[in-house]
Formats: structure tokens, sequence, C-alpha cells
């Protein structure tokens, strides 16, 4: 593969390529378990009952388990990565973050942002911020999560915009000799 052919694969947008308007449907749904929940909540010292006691949860209004929303939020953020922040260099704020709907262990979430705004950044030159708003749906299509987020992300040409992936010692990959027809 040539160095142009494996610029060409590089995952993620660029600065460049977001555009106010632009609607991403983020590819990939995640359903909830037991233990993400659990353990997210336990690992963030979260010691409301409402998240890891079945019995405790069976006397709350929702009669059963609920999602830790911290869980909630770091989830349909991470969905987002592949189309906004994968070539980012920070995170520079969230806002407007709301929790609209229950989440369930169980449920599954998907994601969708639209870009709001996009500029230049005015003290690094190979960067740009891109402002997203981002809503997470359930199963059912009912609205659980929305957040204003604004990323610093790295322009096309920038020095800190390449692959972290190593080149072999041994050289490229090569398909191996055959021998003939097979």
């Amino acid at each position: 593969m040539t160095d142009q052919a494996r610029q060409a694969h590089r995952q993620g947008r660029f600065y460049e390529d977001f555009t106010a308007g632009d609607v991403y449907r983020h590819p990939l749904g995640r359903t909830i378990g037991e233990a993400d929940n659990t353990w997210f909540t336990l690992l963030t010292m979260n010691t409301h009952q409402a998240h890891f006691n079945a019995h405790y949860a069976e006397g709350t209004p929702y009669k059963k388990i609920l999602v830790n929303s911290g869980f909630t939020i770091a989830l349909v953020l991470g969905q987002t990565v592949s189309d906004i922040s994968q070539n980012a260099v920070a995170n520079l704020e969230m806002t407007d973050v709301r929790l609209l709907h229950p989440v369930f262990v169980g449920d599954t979430l998907y994601a969708e942002s639209i870009c709001t705004a996009v500029r230049p950044s005015k003290s690094r030159p190979s960067v740009g911020i891109v402002t997203t708003h981002t809503r997470a749906l359930n199963q059912d299509g009912e609205v659980c999560l929305s957040f204003t987020r604004s990323v610093m992300v790295n322009r096309r040409d920038s020095p800190h915009a390449g692959t972290p992936f190593p080149e072999a010692r041994s050289g490229p990959m090569t398909l191996p000799e055959t021998g003939g027809a097979a």
C-alpha cells in the first residue's frame, strides 16, 4: 500500500470535513448490560442503590434498576467519536446536558448529532473548533439524553493528524509467493 493509499484510509473527520447543518447518525447502537451499569456505578463510587440493588429498585417509582446517568453520558459520547472526534486534539466543553428519559438495563441506545458551528482556532492554525448537538434515542425512539459539545479537531494537514500505527521493521505486507495458479 502506498503512503497515499494509507492516507485515504484514515478514520474519522478532519476540521475541513465539517459543515454546519450536517447530521451524523452514529453507526453503532449499544445494549446496556447489568455488568456495564454495576461496574461503572461502583468504579465511580456512586452509592445510590437504585443503580445496583434490584430489591431496593423495586421500591422506586421505576420498579427496576436505573442505569447510572454518568454511564449513559459516557456511552453516548463514545458513540459519537467515529464521526466527530476521532481526529480531535481535545474536548473543550459540554453544555446543556439534559437527561430526558430514564435508561434501564437492557435498553439499547443510538446516537445522532448535528453540526451547529465550525470555526478556525484563533490560537492554533493546525486545528479548528467544531460544535455539535447530540441526542440519544432508546430502542423505542424515546430521546433519553441530549448535550452540546465543542471539540478542537485537527486539520487534515496538521502535523499531529497522523496515525500511531507503527511501520513493520520487516517491511510492508505482500502477497506470499504461490508458485503458480491454484
